[in-house]
């Protein structure tokens, strides 16, 4: 089984969005899912009966990968960084660039990178009156 986790995505972003320019590998997508989602379906693998191979669990939308730094950049009020596509080498990203890394064939998860998003860079401030 293989997850694409959508915290993995945040940190990745939220790391590279602290620099002054943002290198983003260029052509690269990503299809996060919610980890309690993955969480949920452990659980009821682990708790069913034998199931054997089962099916790729991933978000439910494919992101650009510069739209998901674009986003923690936002989120997390960072003032305007310049985010610089840069074509990397070897066989590794070019199966990135030709989505081998998507759940072309997976079940999808509900929650969105966006609802994620939003929970997850709340502001106390706003939490509060929430």
């Amino acid at each position: 089984m293989h997850f694409r986790y959508t915290a993995a995505v945040l940190t990745a972003a939220g790391a590279m969005a602290k620099l002054p320019v943002i290198p983003v590998p260029s052509g690269a997508k990503a299809q996060p899912v919610d980890a309690g989602e993955v969480a949920a379906r452990l659980a009821e693998l682990a708790y069913g009966p034998p199931s054997g191979l089962v099916r790729d669990l991933a978000g439910p939308r494919v992101h650009d990968l510069a739209d998901l730094v674009r986003d923690v950049v936002r989120a997390q009020h960072r003032r305007r960084r310049p985010i610089v596509p840069v074509r990397l080498p070897g066989a590794a990203a070019r199966a990135f660039r030709e989505g081998a890394n998507l759940g072309v064939d997976a079940d999808l998860g509900r929650r969105t990178w966006e609802d994620f998003l939003a929970e997850r860079l709340r502001t106390p401030a706003s939490a509060a009156g929430a």
